[in-house]
């Protein structure tokens, strides 16, 4: 009779846990999916009723989202900024977490410490400073220069959350290649990386979704409209919108910025979910 009722109680738990999980996936695509509707609607069906179905579907949106606040420009500038930003990341992050975790020599605690200090350290804090600094060199409106100043800025967290990983990693591998002859270089690339595949892709996915929907650095480090991105030009579409009452650019704009941060997500879930399980385990 105990464990019927302990049968129950627990069915009962998992359908209200279930229920109010299904609520808050509601809750939260709803403004998505409202946001995907829109887009495909003409001002007067947005304006008569925002939550019905559009007649048709006007892609006429994209276009004029594309093309009157030159969305297509600005969406290249941001892939790029993206891609150069995530590779420079990687490229230094990842041997510096290395020599962290394996190799104690005086003043890496004081570094690592110093890492973890500046996670909470944000871009606005610095912007002034930043700003002429990058003027007295020549960087500004240079995607170069903004990409490299937002792998910096990913430094801490990446090699802080590397550093964990690559420190409960087994030495044993490394130790082996070592006496085989394997250079530091072949036992970095050869055995930690794939090793840290699921953290890699965790600060990768990270880091990249946060380039790409980075915006006040970008808004005072680019000031010429040729090399802006594209959280920039969604700003620009908005003023442009905004007096011209084209709603439906406004929301086809909104989408074309979600799109690739999805992509993302949904390609890399696995590893992101993988990496984060693994992190706290290790953690």
């Amino acid at each position: 009779m105990k464990r019927h009722k302990r049968n129950v109680k627990s069915i009962a738990a998992k359908i209200v846990l279930r229920i109010i999980m299904i609520l808050f996936t509601i809750i939260f695509l709803f403004p998505l999916i409202w946001n995907l509707i829109s887009s495909f609607k003409t001002n007067t069906e947005y304006l008569t009723n925002p939550y019905a179905l559009p007649s048709a579907l006007q892609l006429d949106n994209y276009i004029a989202a594309m093309e009157k606040a030159n969305m297509a420009s600005y969406f290249g500038n941001s892939v790029y900024v993206v891609i150069l930003a995530t590779i420079l990341l990687l490229l230094f992050a990842v041997p510096i977490s290395y020599v962290l975790a394996r190799y104690k020599f005086r003043g890496s605690k004081l570094i690592i410490t110093i890492y973890m200090g500046c996670i909470f350290l944000q871009a606005t804090y610095i912007m002034i400073p930043l700003f002429l600094q990058l003027k007295e060199i020549n960087a500004l409106n240079n995607l170069s220069a903004l990409s490299l100043v937002y792998a910096v800025m990913q430094f801490p967290f990446t090699i802080f959350t590397l550093h964990g990983f690559i420190s409960a990693l087994p030495s044993e591998y490394e130790e082996a290649a070592r006496i085989d002859g394997a250079s530091n270089f072949k036992i970095l690339t050869r055995i930690v990386v794939p090793l840290c595949k699921p953290g890699i892709s965790t600060v990768t996915m990270l880091a990249a979704m946060g380039f790409w929907n980075e915006y006040p650095l970008a808004l005072v480090l680019l000031t010429d409209e040729a090399q802006k991105t594209l959280p920039i030009g969604l700003a620009n579409l908005y003023e442009v919108q905004k007096y011209a009452t084209d709603w439906g650019a406004l929301f086809a704009g909104l989408i074309i910025v979600l799109i690739p941060t999805m992509i993302i997500y949904l390609f890399g879930q696995k590893y992101l979910l993988q990496g984060i399980g693994e992190g706290g385990l290790k953690g």
